[in-house]
């Protein structure tokens, strides 16, 4: 499924987890286990020796998956055995895709039925030649924006995006908080685009969840919190927690449909 397809109904909730953690043979079980439990999209994590994005949760599952044996191969092979009837996104840092060759890479993520990807570390200047291998693969090159993104470079980042734009709710790296900030409201506000908005980084319970639907994202993203049950053995209250997700984000906005007839 692309992702164009998923936003038609929105608002969406985004979960992420370390592709490898625990294992790679659990990785199709559990992105299953999500999409039945309410998940839209399902993030997969291609673990990193030097995560720059990521906050202790995420880096600890990168160490164990890379200990179980995850690597860019094996990521691609674990991908495509995954049935779940929702878009894949890749999430990784941009020399793996560099050294794996842009064209090939896009053409794994595609082959596999991956349908995006995001890199943090990579700016959107620099982001043409990926663009183009992404476009002739027919999957969508996610760009980010923080709270202290210049104003003037939003359009640019936006008008680099497909699929949806990615909102950073707060600068540094990923993990939970207690709190929606300000800022983060702020930045839902004066993002003007008509791709889909959603957002993440430090997005962990219900109520944060629907905070960020009510102030005006199209899409809530939660990744810590996931990883931080998977790495404790609990599946059951991982589907719990993506089922009251779903539910709280529903309740902030029913619903919609957008461009049917």
């Amino acid at each position: 499924m692309k992702l164009a397809e998923a936003f038609e109904r929105r608002p969406l909730l985004i979960a992420y987890i370390s592709a490898g953690d625990p294992s790679p043979e659990s990785v199709p079980e559990i992105a299953e286990l999500l999409a039945r439990a309410g998940a839209d999209v399902v993030e997969l994590g291609l673990p990193h020796s030097d995560p720059i994005a990521d906050g202790p949760v995420i880096q600890a599952a990168a160490m164990r998956a890379i200990e179980a044996g995850m690597n860019t191969d094996v990521y691609f092979e674990m991908a495509s055995r995954i049935r779940a009837d929702v878009p894949l996104v890749f999430m990784g840092y941009y020399n793996m895709i560099f050294r794996r060759g842009l064209e090939k890479f896009a053409g794994d993520c595609a082959d596999s039925g991956i349908a995006g990807l995001i890199v943090p570390d990579l700016p959107p200047e620099e982001a043409g030649p990926l663009r183009a291998a992404c476009r002739k693969a027919g999957v969508d090159l996610i760009s980010l924006i923080a709270p202290n993104t210049p104003a003037e470079r939003i359009p640019l980042i936006a008008e680099s995006s497909s699929g949806f734009l990615y909102l950073v709710a707060r600068s540094g790296v990923t993990g939970a908080r207690a709190e929606v900030q300000d800022s983060t409201k702020a930045l839902i506000e004066r993002v003007k685009t008509p791709l889909p908005k959603a957002v993440g980084f430090g997005i962990s319970t219900p109520e944060q969840a629907a905070e960020v639907i009510r102030a005006g994202a199209d899409g809530a993203i939660v990744g810590s919190a996931c990883v931080d049950l998977i790495s404790r053995g609990d599946l059951a209250g991982l589907e719990d927690l993506i089922r009251r997700m779903k539910a709280a984000i529903r309740e902030a906005r029913p619903i919609e449909a957008v461009g049917r007839v």
